[in-house]
């Protein structure tokens, strides 16, 4: 099977829905305009689906990431290649004795990840800001975490310890592992459910409460941890942790659910699609931010949306 496989409908309104691209994507036969049209997909809170990967994986790395034996544990569920610095963190003990091999497998990958992008998405090339590249080794379903770790309750990501200050998250995705789909279940975009989520949260008061605006300023002054973060992260994170917290949402809002095959590629805006990964191991990921001067409709951002209901400016 090379194509995603949705098992609920994908046209109800104010949901993700999948976007398939199974053309050549080269510098010569990828033009400008189809650039802009999937970046437009992209920001409208769409899956862009590649059901061929292009970033073919020697089989000696193929092989070295699949061979890993990383526990469960809760707080290393990814391994993460930091490209500027170019270092590998969250192995076991046991893998640290790998480590090399690992840095220069998935710096690899990274710089194949963005070698594509930069043609595929042309419109963002050299203005977005490189961040990790993760290996995610251990099965989904099942796998222990503290409520907010969850990967399998829905959601849209926010950063809690590195600040986007409004810019985008744009993740790119590869199946590696050589039988299992990876499992998703996507829900409204933020452009739908955002607005009603601030109200319904009554956190619009609470973020334009003056003590706390004073506070949050004084603290990114001292640079001061969770305080410090901009109006725009705090509130994406409280948005984080509400949409885990509420039982009643994760069970009965809308879904559809999605299955990545191997050797397929994905990418989405994780900061405007809700989703969730409820099962699959051995998937490969590229983050990039990207700005809201490179967007091509950044008035459907997640900041720009917030901007409008809340009534004041939440980027510094």
């Amino acid at each position: 099977m090379d194509s995603a496989v949705a098992s609920e409908k994908t046209a109800s309104h104010g949901l993700s829905r999948l976007v398939t691209v199974d053309e050549p994507v080269t510098p010569e036969r990828w033009l400008e305009n189809r650039a802009r049209e999937v970046c437009r997909d992209l920001e409208s809170g769409h899956i862009v689906f590649l059901p061929h990967t292009p970033i073919d994986l020697p089989l000696k790395d193929r092989a070295l990431l699949l061979d890993r034996k990383q526990s469960s544990s809760a707080y290393h569920k990814n391994i993460a290649y930091r490209p500027l610095e170019d270092r590998v963190t969250g192995l076991d003990r046991s893998e640290e004795q790998e480590a090399e091999k690992l840095r220069a497998v998935l710096a690899d990958y990274s710089k194949r990840s963005l070698e594509f992008l930069k043609v595929f998405l042309a419109p963002y090339a050299g203005k977005w800001r490189l961040e990790f590249a993760s290996f995610r080794p251990i099965e989904e379903q099942g796998r222990a975490a503290r409520l907010h770790a969850r990967n399998d309750l829905l959601h849209f990501d926010s950063f809690p310890t590195r600040p986007t200050n409004g810019a985008r998250i744009l993740r790119f995705f590869t199946n590696i592992n050589p039988a299992q789909n990876r499992v998703w279940l996507t829900s409204e975009t933020f452009e739908a459910f955002g607005p009603r989520m601030v109200k319904r949260a009554s956190l619009t008061s609470s973020l334009n409460n003056p003590v706390r605006r004073s506070l949050h300023a004084l603290a990114r002054v001292l640079h001061l941890p969770g305080w410090s973060r901009p109006p725009y992260d705090d509130w994406m994170q409280r948005c984080h942790n509400t949409m885990k917290e509420d039982a009643n949402f994760q069970e009965n809002t809308p879904k559809n659910r999605w299955e990545f095959p191997p050797n397929s590629s994905w990418m989405v805006f994780t900061d405007c699609v809700s989703h969730a990964v409820l099962s699959g191991r051995y998937a490969l990921e590229q983050t990039l931010l990207v700005p809201p001067s490179a967007l091509i409709e950044p008035e459907r951002s997640p900041l720009a949306i917030l901007e409008s209901v809340i009534g004041r400016r939440l980027s510094v």
